[in-house]
Parts: C-alpha cells; sequence; structure tokens
C-alpha cells in the first residue's frame, strides 16, 4: 500500500518531461475519479488514502501510455462532453470543447423559432454520436437521424446513445456517394473533415498520431468538399424554415460562407468559437 498523495508526486514527477504541470494533474484527478470514484475534494479531505499494489500497475501503465502520447480520453475509454459521458476509442475523434458551442447554438435556436413541435434533425459525420445525442437529450421531442461512412463509429455511437437513454436513427452510409436524403428534415448539421493536408504541421503529436484520420483531413485542393456535397443535399432536402449548421475550419472562413452563397443559402451567419476563431456556420434556403 503506498499513500494515494505520494504516488501522485511520482506520477507527476514521471510526466513532467512530457506535459505540463496543469495537465498532468488533470490527467491525475481523470484517473483518480474513474478507477477510485474519488474527486478533488476527496483527496484534499483524506490525506491518508491509500492504494494497493495492484492499484499501482494499472497506474503505471497508464503513465506508460500517456509517456506515448496517447490521449487520455482513449486510455480511459471515456470522455465528457456537454454535460453528458460519451465512450470513444480510436475509431471517432475525441469530441471538442468548440463543438459544444455549435450545439448550444442549435438548442438556443431551435427553441426560439416558430418550427415544428417535432423537428427532424440529421447529423452527417456523427462520429461518436456526441452532436446527435446531445441534441437529442436538450430536445427531447425530436426525431434524430446521424451518418457516418464509418462502421465501426457507428458501433461507437450506438453504445453512446445507449448509454445515455436517448434514440437515434443511425444509418452507415458514404456522404460523398449519397445522391439524395430520404426525407426532409429541419436541422441538418455537420462537423465534417475540414483540416487541410498543409495544416498537418500544426496538428499536436497526440492527434495526428492516435485521432482517426478519415474523420479529420482533406486534400488541400479541395478543402471544401463535405461542405459543397452537404449543402446541396440540404438544398433539396431542408425543409422550409429549417437551418443547416456547419462546424468549420478557422482558416476558411470567407471561402466557407462564400461558397454556401453562391449554392443559394441565405441568412448566412458566421460565428467564432471561445478562442476567437471563424468556427461556425448557419445558413437556409
Amino acid at each position: 500500500m503506498i499513500k494515494l498523495k505520494t504516488y501522485k508526486t511520482i506520477f507527476v514527477q514521471n510526466l513532467f518531461p512530457f506535459y505540463d504541470e496543469m495537465e498532468i494533474e488533470s490527467f491525475f484527478y481523470l484517473i483518480l475519479a474513474q478507477n477510485h470514484n474519488l474527486k478533488r475534494i476527496d483527496l484534499a479531505l483524506n490525506p491518508d488514502l491509500e492504494i494497493s499494489k495492484n492499484d499501482i500497475e494499472t497506474w503505471n501503465i497508464i503513465c506508460e501510455k500517456l509517456k506515448q502520447e496517447i490521449p487520455i480520453q482513449y486510455i480511459l475509454g471515456k470522455t465528457s462532453f456537454h454535460g453528458l459521458d460519451f465512450f470513444v476509442d480510436k475509431s471517432v475523434l475525441i469530441p471538442r470543447p468548440e463543438t459544444e458551442e455549435l450545439i448550444d447554438w442549435i438548442i438556443a435556436d431551435a427553441k426560439k423559432n416558430n418550427l415544428p413541435k417535432t423537428l427532424k434533425i440529421l447529423d452527417i459525420g456523427t462520429g461518436s454520436g456526441c452532436i446527435a445525442i446531445s441534441l437529442k437529450k436538450n430536445l427531447p421531442k425530436t426525431k434524430v437521424f446521424a451518418i457516418d461512412v464509418s462502421k465501426k463509429a457507428i458501433i461507437t455511437a450506438q453504445k453512446n446513445a445507449a448509454a445515455n437513454d436517448v434514440q437515434i436513427h443511425f444509418i452507415a452510409q458514404n456522404i460523398l456517394e449519397t445522391q439524395n436524403l430520404d426525407q426532409k428534415y429541419d436541422i441538418i448539421v455537420s462537423n465534417p473533415p475540414y483540416v487541410r493536408n498543409l495544416e498537418k504541421n500544426e496538428i499536436q503529436k497526440n492527434v495526428l498520431n492516435n485521432e482517426p484520420h478519415l474523420a479529420l483531413f482533406v486534400d488541400d485542393d479541395d478543402a471544401l468538399i463535405f461542405y459543397k456535397k452537404i449543402a446541396v443535399l440540404a438544398q433539396k432536402n431542408l425543409e422550409p424554415n429549417g437551418n443547416l449548421y456547419f462546424e468549420i475550419n478557422q482558416y476558411l472562413g470567407q471561402e466557407t460562407m462564400q461558397m454556401l452563397k453562391n449554392i443559394g443559402l441565405v441568412n448566412l451567419e458566421l460565428r467564432q468559437d471561445i478562442y476567437g476563431n471563424d468556427r461556425m456556420i448557419k445558413g437556409s434556403f
């Protein structure tokens, strides 16, 4: 047995060459919560808490994976997003805080606009299901559909829907090969691949080496391929007074706005995220 407080010092020292102290602290308390069901305050109030030899082995294994720069979310197999817990593995992207802002925008619009009581929502490129599930959880009267090209991602998303007690209609489908959507929707939302290959040098190593490139990258010479395709489909399948929402590449805000305008979208609005980057677009037909 060893005092947890003592092991924390060892944990920090082992990871200090790889991460800053604040990030290591966040790792420590995430592991503490998941593996021991303890919070920061529990350790502060009980400095003599001990962990067993088996517990130490588990912590050491996690520590070694962190040294390899594997994201903590993949190591623990879960993450928190929009107040909900989501299973994540290497088949799906780790949900980002910026996407929570997109969800907040959609929820606020849905609640204030004069739309049908039973909204139909389509999430294209659902990944872990974080957008679809968060919208369904906050707008329970909606019917939510979600598409992804990856069957492994669909399996993870289905697991997340069940864990969060919501019903989502998942569809394994390549949106770029889709000629027509099967019905009309009040809201279509997508956070598609948008990182250009030329931007790879800006991507953190732990993301580049672990998260699925299929969900991240697009060719430099056709960076808006998903936005064009989805907008064209939405032109036929968005209900009157319905809205199309996108998360976008921060460097391509104006280019994306112009492309959508050329396709025929109106009432276009570009919003920045909490970091001041162009990140979200809304439009309608």
